[in-house]
């Protein structure tokens, strides 16, 4: 009975593992994906835009 308890958490890890891809693939898109995006997108910029040195560096 050792060989089950030693497969029990990697089996039940395994399958939370998939669960979450395929929760994430499924809510990939939809209405909500433009704003989604949007957001991305102005974070992004914000980030570059920090990053940068202004024009008297």
């Amino acid at each position: 009975m050792d060989y089950v308890s030693a497969l029990v958490p990697p089996v039940v890890m395994a399958a939370f593992f998939i669960g979450l891809v395929v929760t994430i693939v499924k809510s990939q898109g939809g209405p909500n994906k433009a704003k989604e995006d949007a957001a991305v997108d102005a974070a992004l910029s914000r980030a570059d835009s920090a990053r940068q040195p202004g024009p008297d560096a």
